[in-house]
This record gives C-alpha cells, sequence and structure tokens, in this order.
C-alpha cells in the first residue's frame, strides 16, 4: 500500500508548531507570555487557568507592569530591560495572591529577537513551602537547645522559665505568655513569670484547681483553647487587669511531668490567631520541656535528668527535613533511613565508640539537606548538567553546613552533610580531601551511599544486582572508598543487602 504523503501534509507548518505547542503547555504547569518591549502582553499559554493572576481580557493588550502588583511589575519590567539589553535569560521569583490562593512563581525571561520577550512562568510554591518549612524547624530545633541549655546550666527557676517564655513567644508568634506553677500544700495555680504583657507589674490572680480555663486545663490535663476570646469569656480568666492587654486569643496548656501536672502554660495573642498543625505540636513539645524544667527545679540541687525528650525532639525535627526534601523533590525518605540504618551498623563493626552512633545516624539523615537550595530545573534535569549546573550542584555539602552548622547540638553529626562527597584518592568535593584527611563518619558513608544508588532503580538505568555493586565497590576500594571501610562492609552488610 502506498501512502500519497502530500494528501497527509496540508497542515502549515506555523499552525502546525502552534498546536504542538498548545498541546505542550496544557500538559505542563508552566505559563507562558509573549510581550514586546514595552511589556505589553501580545499572547500567553496556560496549562491551568487557575494560576492566571487575572482573566485573559483583563491582561491581554495591556503591559505587564501595569496588570501586576505594582512592586511586582517594577521588578518585572526591570528584568525585562535587563533581557533586552543583554540578551542574557534573566530569572526572577514573586509572590502573587491567584484564585488559589497565595502562591509564588518563578519567572524566565529570554529574547527572541526582533524587540520581543518570552516569559516561562513556574509555580514554586512547593519548594519555597518546603524551604520554610525546614528554616523554621532548624529555628525551632535551636530553641529547644536553648531551653535545654538554660535548665542544665542554672539552679534558678525564674531564670530558667524567663528563657522558656521568649523562646515560646518568639517560636509560636504569640505576644504574650505566663506560667502558673500548682502548689501541692494550697491545690491552686500561682503565678510564677510572664512576658509579653503591657503592664510591667502584670501578675495573673492565684486560680483554684477546676476554677477558670488555666483551673480547668490543670483538673482535666487538656489543653483548653479560646481563639476567639471576647469580653465575657475573658472574664472567665479571673485575672484583674487583663482586659486592658486587649487579647484576641487565648490558650491554656497543661504542664505535666513523670504524670504530675506541675502548673499552666497560658498562651495570649492580640489578634484571632490560625495556627496549623506543627504550631499546635511544637507548642506540646515546649510545653513538655517547660513541665521538665519546673520538675527538675523541685528536685533542689538535683538537675541530672533524661535527655531522652528532647532528643527526640531532635530527631523528629531532623525527620521532618528528611520528608521535607522527599517533597520538594531533592530527596528520598526512604534512602536516607536506610543508610542511615547501615551506617550505624558499619560503624559499629569497624568499632566506633557507641556514644558516636546517634550522632552518625543525624548526619546520614541530614546528608543532602544541602539540596534545598538547588533550583527545581537543575534537580529535575533528566539529561546530563551542563559545567555550571555542576558546579551549582557541587556547593550542596558546604551548603549544608552552612545550614546546619548554627545548631551547636549537631556539631558532631556535620562530618557526613559537609563530607560524603569526598573521595580516598582526593578527586571528591567540596574540598578535595584524600585519605584520612576525610573524617571517618563520611568514609563509612561514602560507601553505603553509593551502593544504596547503584542498587536502586533510576529514570535513566535500571538497578544494579547485589553482586554487581559488590564488585564495583570492591574495584574501587582504595581508589574512591577507604580500603579497610570496604573490606568491613563487603565482610559484613554487603553480604545481606
Amino acid at each position: 500500500m502506498v501512502i500519497d504523503s502530500k494528501k497527509y501534509s496540508s497542515i502549515d507548518p506555523q499552525e502546525d508548531a502552534v498546536i504542538k505547542l498548545d498541546a505542550i503547555f496544557r500538559a505542563l504547569p508552566d505559563l507562558l507570555f509573549c510581550m514586546d518591549s514595552s511589556g505589553r502582553i501580545l499572547s500567553y499559554k496556560a496549562g491551568k487557568s487557575s494560576s492566571l493572576f487575572l482573566l485573559p481580557e483583563q491582561f491581554l493588550g495591556q503591559q505587564m507592569q501595569a496588570v501586576l502588583p505594582p512592586d511586582v511589575g517594577q521588578k518585572f519590567f526591570q528584568a525585562l530591560q535587563e533581557v533586552l539589553q543583554t540578551g542574557n535569560v534573566v530569572s526572577m521569583d514573586y509572590k502573587l495572591k491567584v484564585p488559589d490562593g497565595q502562591r509564588w512563581f518563578e519567572a524566565r525571561l529570554v529574547s527572541t529577537g526582533e524587540s520581543r520577550v518570552i516569559a516561562i512562568i513556574r509555580d514554586v510554591t512547593e519548594r519555597v513551602t518546603s524551604a520554610e518549612q525546614v528554616q523554621r524547624q532548624l529555628q525551632r530545633l535551636s530553641a529547644l537547645h536553648s531551653i535545654d541549655a538554660a535548665i542544665t546550666s542554672s539552679f534558678d527557676l525564674k531564670v530558667v522559665l524567663s528563657v522558656i517564655l521568649r523562646q515560646i513567644t518568639s517560636q509560636l508568634g504569640v505576644d504574650a505568655a505566663d506560667i502558673l506553677l500548682l502548689s501541692p500544700q494550697t491545690r491552686r495555680l500561682e503565678f510564677a513569670a510572664g512576658y509579653g504583657f503591657l503592664s510591667m507589674t502584670f501578675q495573673h490572680a492565684d486560680v483554684m484547681i477546676g476554677q477558670g480555663y488555666a483551673g480547668t486545663a490543670a483538673l482535666e490535663r487538656r489543653t483548653v483553647s479560646v481563639p476567639t476570646l471576647d469580653d465575657q469569656q475573658a472574664g472567665f480568666l479571673f485575672t484583674p487587669g487583663l482586659a486592658r492587654e486587649k487579647f484576641a486569643s487565648y490558650y491554656a496548656i497543661p504542664l505535666i511531668a513523670k504524670g504530675q501536672v506541675k502548673g499552666v502554660l497560658e498562651i495570649y495573642h492580640r489578634s484571632i490567631l490560625k495556627p496549623a498543625d506543627d504550631w499546635f505540636e511544637f507548642l506540646a513539645t515546649l510545653a513538655g520541656q517547660t513541665a521538665l524544667a519546673i520538675d527538675s527545679a523541685s528536685l533542689f540541687h538535683d538537675l541530672q535528668r533524661s535527655n531522652i525528650e528532647l532528643s527526640m525532639a531532635y530527631d523528629a525535627a531532623i525527620e521532618s527535613w528528611s520528608r521535607a526534601l522527599e517533597l520538594s523533590g531533592r530527596g528520598n525518605q526512604e534512602h536516607n533511613q536506610l543508610v542511615a540504618q547501615w551506617t550505624v551498623q558499619l560503624a559499629s563493626a569497624l568499632h566506633v565508640d557507641e556514644k558516636e552512633l546517634n550522632d552518625l545516624r543525624r548526619g546520614a539523615l541530614l546528608h543532602d539537606i544541602g539540596k534545598l537550595v538547588i533550583p527545581e530545573n537543575i534537580i529535575n534535569k533528566a539529561g546530563p548538567l551542563d559545567e555550571m549546573e555542576w558546579e551549582i550542584t557541587k556547593r550542596h555539602p558546604r551548603q549544608a553546613y552552612e545550614l546546619l552548622s548554627p545548631i551547636k547540638h549537631l556539631a558532631a553529626a556535620l562530618d557526613i552533610p559537609r563530607y560524603h562527597h569526598e573521595r580516598w584518592d582526593g578527586s571528591g568535593y567540596p574540598d578535595g580531601l584524600r585519605g584520612e584527611q576525610i573524617p571517618l563518619s563520611a568514609r563509612i558513608f561514602a560507601v553505603l551511599d553509593v551502593h544504596d544508588a547503584l542498587t536502586s532503580a533510576r529514570p535513566y538505568r535500571p538497578a544494579w544486582t547485589k553482586q554487581a555493586a559488590r564488585a564495583y565497590i570492591q574495584e574501587q576500594s582504595g581508589k574512591l572508598f577507604d580500603p579497610i571501610v570496604t573490606k568491613v562492609f563487603l565482610q559484613t552488610i554487603g553480604n545481606y543487602r
């Protein structure tokens, strides 16, 4: 059968290109705008109309800087002029309120010649939100560490409670807070410390168990929330002068340690609070820390206490960073958990001090945290990276160190995030260390990280067999990997993984 090609080629090539471009943008979340040198919008493509700031009839033929909010419009116009003057591709980030809510966008502007500029716009809200979440978790972890340091270094409960209240108001974003201690003798809640009140002489009246919101929280061992506090409800607080503070939201959280109510933490805010789930989770963590501080102080000079709850809080925060990496497309939580587990096992086989194993585990979980700052287009690129993209990617170990080093509690866990891409023969990055210049924890992790990468499927290749991966590790012993670490790995974990 002979097909007449002329019969099926009547579509104009330009029209065919437009059809294909329409199909591409229907399949992608990106927006495309074609503009002239003044910023006037000549045409657009949109895969999802809800991402548009305005309806097409409101922006077609208009200047981009005129239809956007003034601050964003000015930024867009400056980028447009830079593209026209230099011919370079210019990127910019900005925030807009669209029908789906407040979103972050990344715009890449490129000249097409003849005084025309195309802007390709992508919604990067998820990436920005993930980064903000990790930053918030870092701040909260630092707050927990400050509280822990205050608890273990001071015999003065007032000093400790002052530190706690400052961290509570700062990290939870509330205006004021106070702590009421339960007197075992009188069964009354007595004011112990407060922070953020307008009156310098503010002091909460004593409250009987079961009386008012605070007394109810202590009696029923539950958080009492009044998210919209009116004048009548404010009177139920039994605190003279509180009305002058003009609080709009209130929470009372029982402070429980070792099964005993130690007091109540009260949170106040002068506008309506709309906290997310992680806000309540961190509030519960802070309440637990406060209860432990009170319990420790009640033991007079015996300030030794269990660090389990604080360690759990650190580990929970680290686990959430791992999940945030996965949500942003920059990591795999299952990979992180597996290599963390194997790192501890291999370190034990190498007779690493047991006290160091938890720090190795944390370092393994955080090894790719620096990838949060790598642009999405590089992370998700299907093909090989060009030289500039590779240089950006190689920065992530240093960026991990810069992100985590302010947290003193993680100091012993930083070697793996910082040095896990260093190689025995000096061919690695970021510092080109060789041999025993590389910390042992990073040398241990490097073998496990590469082994798991090889035996895991990737979009561009199938998973290697266990035998092939073992052969590669053996072959690279003394080149990429520490020979002793490699030998112990192959004798232990490599035999059954």
